[in-house]
């Protein structure tokens, strides 16, 4: 198995990690509450909250952080609620948005204002879910596993896809099969960079650099909004595109 597609290039590389941080950290400070709320903050008995420490660690989050959020989301937890928005952006490239909000009024207005601005379209719930698969991704670094010694455990336990490149292994897995993989992986005892259901496009586009960037840059606005957790598209990194975006 190799990366035959390019759906996991399709996400824009950040230059500066640094900057990216805190909305990081946000991010799975929501997750954690939600699967405190769901399921209780023990995480041997919670899954969903063993994952979310589990992708704090990835992102080097310090311990203390995770306990005081966890610790927090036990004692008085925000009352998350979870949308998700569909539309076009420049040049038709297909947009789905993952959101944890205290606040759906002003989600859906800053959504919203952004697609306008940026010469997208929101469209309605479920019009684009076709374009996207769910599928399990996992992400390994090579200092916590070699590929070599565990790729017949991963293909046994319903990989799809792995995917090697610069310092990390992505594995790929049907929807119905992130459990069974995320428990295979403990019982190898590896430690995942990060681990999710993640809505991966059953096909791609190609725009001419100029749209792309358009594209990305809204990607981006919408990544840097508090209430986001995840946006997915179908743009196709070219090359050229590639190389435009280290030089944007």
């Amino acid at each position: 198995m190799s990366g035959h597609n390019k759906w996991s290039t399709i996400k824009r590389k950040k230059g500066a990690l640094d900057a990216k941080r805190s909305k990081e950290f946000s991010r799975i400070i929501k997750e954690i509450t939600v699967a405190v709320k769901e399921g209780g903050a023990d995480p041997d008995g919670n899954p969903r909250l063993r994952l979310a420490i589990n992708n704090a660690k990835g992102v080097n989050m310090p311990k203390d952080n995770i306990t005081r959020a966890i610790t927090k989301a036990e004692k008085d937890p925000e009352n998350l609620m979870e949308l998700t928005f569909e539309g076009y952006g420049p040049g038709g490239i297909a947009i789905f948005i993952e959101c944890l909000t205290d606040n759906n009024n002003r989600t859906v207005s800053a959504i919203r204002s952004m697609f306008t601005k940026k010469g997208g379209n929101l469209g309605t719930n479920g019009s684009l879910a076709f374009l996207f698969d769910r599928k399990g991704v996992f992400t390994i670094s090579h200092d916590k596993a070699k590929l070599d010694d565990i790729e017949l455990d991963l293909i046994d336990a319903g990989a799809q896809d792995i995917d090697s490149a610069d310092e990390v292994f992505t594995v790929t897995t049907a929807m119905e099969d992130f459990g069974r993989m995320n428990k295979k992986l403990e019982e190898l005892n590896i430690e995942v960079e990060n681990a999710s259901l993640q809505r991966v496009p059953n096909d791609t586009k190609t725009l001419d650099v100029p749209t792309a960037l358009k594209v990305l840059r809204m990607v981006d606005d919408f990544e840097d909004n508090d209430d986001v957790q995840n946006v997915y598209h179908n743009l196709e990194i070219t090359d050229e595109v590639a190389e435009a975006m280290d030089n944007d």
